[in-house]
């Protein structure tokens, strides 16, 4: 057992973040030097690295070729947060003996946090689940890979036969690299159902809707290195300095040239520890906020008028209803004073470019739709959107959930964001070179095969509601966890009765997960665990919150009995008999083992043929390889190559990289850029709305255009028609011309409709439209603020009350108002507002880094961080062990972090930590030697029910609880 090294003492009265806090200094006070200790920051960005182990930081040497016992390089990424650090892996005689960050990394600039310094222990971890194990009478029993194969596979495919493919539900990994995310997404189509998903459900849903709603894309739409062109930051319901240590860096520099950084967060974080200003706002008020600010714009004539008449839909209702956001209502819906609220649009509108932060602060709530929408808006008012230094920059959290959104198991999508009606499934068929009737014959109907799929928020309802009332012909009967973190979702207590209730579970996973100690605490047999290599045992590309893709070399080879997740996907494709469709584009090679692996570059290349829509075309594998060989070639401050075999190139080639590879498009590192050219990586907003709304045009101003493109003006997006209209269509050749007859620039598989439009006359293919600040599509056009299901506040419930309930919504009745009138009073027993986040120390679900020895002594304990006000009141003090309860009827035992980070209304608990219920600990229930280091009690074991109207995202940032002494 890990013994502390010392104790923590509460926060004294006259502590520096007292003093910030209560106005009596400013935020940079705040102990300093334990800021700058734990997160890896030092007050010059770029000597980050000398905060890294000393063993990590050694003199450059030349690089040689390796032969018997010599140090062979291998380059990878960082398996944790979404920055993409790069890693180079030292390996002696297929052992990873050593690492180094590579300081040639145009993100990472040879910096590490304290996880991607530890990665090397996830490629030799000694928590990690080794053989296939299945549970027999309560007692996990290993068995071999055929058995394992043999008998989940029968068990899938007897359910299959009796209840049909929607009875089963697949979770894929936001880990899987783009190649197993594709994959992923192709083998449960193949299999029969849309009723998969992954970890983007519950982190970003919200953040892809709302922003790809507003105008086109769902992305960030700048990068990391871009800020630091910014002159003004404004994180809004982000924690960087610990959930993305290292893109400290960028915005560090920032500040050292001038930029002023803003905070708004019910929590006093690490990153308001260097911001010019702190606001602290009641969770879930976020939509006042905003509407507060923009007030004071629009008062003042802030805004960018020109802007928004040449780009902008629908911004008249919006300042209708910012200027109906008073001082008086802002400060009752958020706590923050009129004064505050107007020096942050005053400082958003006097330091241009500008540019906005989020994370899930804003996009774990029912309305988080709508907060997403409200940062875009404000953006566009200031005119911040497509140049440099502004945009929206939504920082994703896990390594690969931007590439796993874009091209992986969405349930309502297929890859590349292409929808799931007719013309998409045959276009994706054409792709894979099947039958597009054989594939709408693996479904129960063509009905079910344009349906979207149950998410993975709502799985557990899935498999306990009344078949009755769900839109599919039966319930769930198996759950298939592949790289997945139960402890991620909301609702703990009535996922156990969901597990209870399951025929089959299946756990795909380089570690058991709390999936396995979940299930096995609940039930005897009818779970299997299957041991997934990690990406460090594998090849493949990963894309970065930028939308940069980077590509990872194999370090060593698959320990134990691991395998690679294709690997596994194709030896249940050959047990379901459907494995000539499955890689019928793909070579297939044997591993060292003699299994059978589908081969990832091939695998890169069919994505590459199919994914015109946001231009996952370009990134061959050659090209992104080039790329990690010549790191040292592209400037840190625009990404671009300036000389060497990639000159001109972006770093990563951000996505959309347009057209075929051999059309050399650079990548596009700031979307809905106007002042380049569309071959340099400029664009502007999409036209994907219709070209006209209520008699007002939708297409963009004239002058807002591309640069040099030769359509000045607004246009639609392109097809067969519009280019023979144009007399473009001649430019095609006849191959050409055959490919894309009757077809749109997105299902044309030959790429030359791109390759005219854009080569030969500088336009974009997806048309030049105005971005929407109303989207008349979702349910409140114009973002509304609600008050969460459970609040502390029922005066501002009688105000500002939730949706109506759904009788069917992603195939499941979901409830709003009927929740939030049950618990109208909630707070009279439950007075504190619960919200959970990252630490520096762990990552996701957690059971990876708190199996990591490094990381574990760290952090030892689940916390909860309780005001010393509302300490007082309960008589508690620090480290003491306390309940924190709910109204589902969970209680988490936890320990006291008392401090004034947080209010006196709000608590905080960390979301990575599980092995603990409700005060057991369930070591007994793990496989052997698989249970990790540190265990405490996951949040969301008390998080209570509530999902976004429109995407179905958890409602975790605004619950409520009550905190006692234990």
């Amino acid at each position: 057992m890990l013994v502390k090294k010392s104790n923590r003492a509460a926060t004294p009265a006259g502590s520096g973040l007292n003093e910030a806090l209560s106005g009596r200094a400013t935020p940079k006070r705040l102990d300093r030097r334990s800021f700058l200790k734990r997160s890896g920051l030092t007050a010059g960005a770029g000597a980050i690295g000398a905060s890294l182990p000393f063993a990590m930081v050694k003199p450059a040497e030349a690089a040689k070729a390796a032969g018997a016992g010599e140090i062979e390089i291998k380059r990878t990424i960082c398996t944790h947060c979404s920055v993409g650090c790069a890693i180079d892996a030292e390996v002696k005689n297929g052992v990873w003996v050593g690492q180094e960050p590579v300081f040639d990394s145009p993100i990472n600039l040879g910096a590490h946090c304290a996880k991607g310094a530890s990665v090397r222990e996830h490629g030799h971890g000694e928590h990690r689940l080794r053989t296939p194990m299945k549970l027999s009478g309560g007692k996990w029993v290993r068995m071999s890979w055929e058995d394992a194969i043999t008998e989940v596979g029968d068990k899938l495919m007897a359910i299959r036969e009796k209840h049909g493919a929607d009875a089963t539900h697949w979770i894929g990994s936001s880990k899987h690299s783009n190649e197993q995310a594709y994959l992923f997404r192709k083998f449960v189509s193949m299999f029969g159902t849309n009723n998969m998903d992954h970890q983007a459900r519950v982190c970003h849903s919200t953040t892809v809707a709302g922003v790809a709603n507003t105008w086109g894309y769902g992305a960030m739409t700048n990068s990391y290195n871009d800020m630091q062109h910014s002159k003004a930051i404004f994180f809004i319901g982000s924690n960087a300095a610990e959930a993305h240590p290292v893109s400290m860096l960028h915005i560090l520099h920032a500040k050292e040239g001038g930029a002023k950084v803003i905070v708004a967060d019910p929590r006093y974080t690490r990153t308001a520890a260097k911001s010019d200003q702190y606001v602290r706002l009641r969770s879930g008020s976020d939509i006042p906020l905003i509407y507060g600010i923009m007030r004071h714009i629009f008062e003042n004539g802030w805004e960018d008028a020109k802007y928004i008449e040449d780009r902008v839909y629908g911004m008249d209702q919006i300042r209708a209803e910012a200027m109906a956001w008073s001082a008086d209502k802002v400060f009752e819906a958020t706590g923050v004073p009129d004064a505050e609220v107007r020096q942050i649009a005053e400082t958003m509108a006097m330091n241009r470019p500008s540019t906005v932060v989020w994370c899930m602060g804003q996009t774990q709530h029912t309305v988080g739709n709508a907060i997403t929408r409200m940062m875009c808006v404000l953006q566009l008012i200031l005119g911040n959107v497509g140049v440099a230094g502004g945009g929206a920059n939504i920082f994703r959290g896990h390594d690969n959930v931007q590439g796993a959104t874009d091209v992986g198991p969405n349930p309502d999508s297929l890859p590349g964001y292409y929808g799931i009606a007719t013309g998409s499934w045959k276009h994706w068929a054409a792709v894979w070179g099947v039958d597009y009737e054989w594939l709408k014959g693996r479904f129960v109907s063509q009905a079910m095969m344009e349906k979207p799929g149950i998410t993975v928020s709502r799985w557990i309802d899935g498999v306990t509601e009344n078949p009755e009332l769900i839109d599919q012909a039966t319930n769930i009967k198996a759950q298939v966890f592949w790289g997945m973190a139960p402890n991620s979702q909301s609702r703990g207590k009535d996922m156990l009765e969901a597990m209870k209730a399951l025929e089959l579970l299946l756990v795909v996973d380089p570690y058991p997960s709390a999936t396995a100690a979940m299930a096995a605490s609940v039930r005897t047999d009818g779970v299997y665990l299957l041991p997934a290599a990690t990406q460090f045992e594998t090849v493949g590309s990963v894309t970065a919150s930028n939308r940069s893709l980077q590509w990872r070399e194999k370090v060593i080879e698959p320990l134990f009995e691991s395998k690679p997740d294709h690997t596994i996907m194709y030896a249940f494709a050959k047990k379901f008999g459907f494995a000539n469709e499955f890689c019928k584009n793909i070579k297939i090679a044997k591993d060292a083992k003699g299994w059978d692996e589908p081969d990832v570059e091939d695998t890169l290349r069919e994505i590459n043929l199919g994914t015109w829509t946001i231009g996952y075309s370009g990134q061959s594998p050659e090209r992104l390889k080039l790329h990690m060989q010549h790191m040292s070639t592209f400037n840190p401050r625009t990404l671009k190559a300036e000389g060497g075999p990639c000159d001109g190139d972006y770093f990563g080639l951000p996505w959309p990289c347009w057209g075929n590879p051999e059309l050399k498009h650079p990548g596009s590192p700031n979307l809905y850029d106007t002042t380049r050219h569309v071959m340099n990586g400029g664009g502007n907003f999409r036209a994907r709305f219709g070209v006209e709304k209520d008699g007002v045009s939708l297409l963009a101003g004239d002058g807002s255009s591309s640069l040099d493109a030769d359509l000045k003006m607004g246009y639609p997006e392109f097809d067969h028609v519009l280019m023979k209209k144009l007399g473009w269509w001649e430019e095609l050749t006849d191959a050409e011309k055959t490919a894309a007859e009757g077809k749109n620039w997105k299902t044309d598989l030959s790429g030359g409709m791109i390759r005219v439009i854009m080569k030969n006359h500088g336009c974009m293919p997806y048309g030049n439209a105005k971005a929407r600040a109303v989207v008349w599509n979702f349910p409140d056009a114009v973002p509304k603020h609600r008050e969460p299901l459970y609040s502390t506040r029922p005066d501002l419930v009688d105000k500002y009350p939730t949706h109506e309930d759904k009788k069917l919504h992603w195939r499941l009745p979901t409830l709003f108002k009927s929740v939030q009138d049950k618990y109208h009073d909630v707070g009279k027993d439950f007075p504190l507002i619960m919200t959970s986040g990252r630490l520096v120390e762990y990552e996701g679900g957690g059971e990876e880094t708190r199996s990591n020895p490094w990381l574990a002594e760290l952090q030892q304990d689940m916390f909860v961080e309780l005001n010393p006000r509302a300490a007082a009141d309960r008589g508690i003090v620090d480290q003491d062990w306390v309940w924190v309860k709910s109204p589902t009827g969970a209680q988490l035992k936890v320990r006291a972090l008392v401090t004034p980070r947080v209010g006196p209304d709000t608590v905080f608990l960390p979301f990575h930590f599980s092995g603990r219920w409700m005060g057991e600990d369930m070591l007994k229930y793990y496989p052997e030697g698989a249970a990790p280091i540190v265990r405490g009690e996951a949040v969301n074991t008390a998080t209570t029910y509530g999902y976004d109207v429109v995407t179905m995202m958890q409602e975790t940032k605004s619950t409520v609880c009550q905190v006692m002494k234990a």
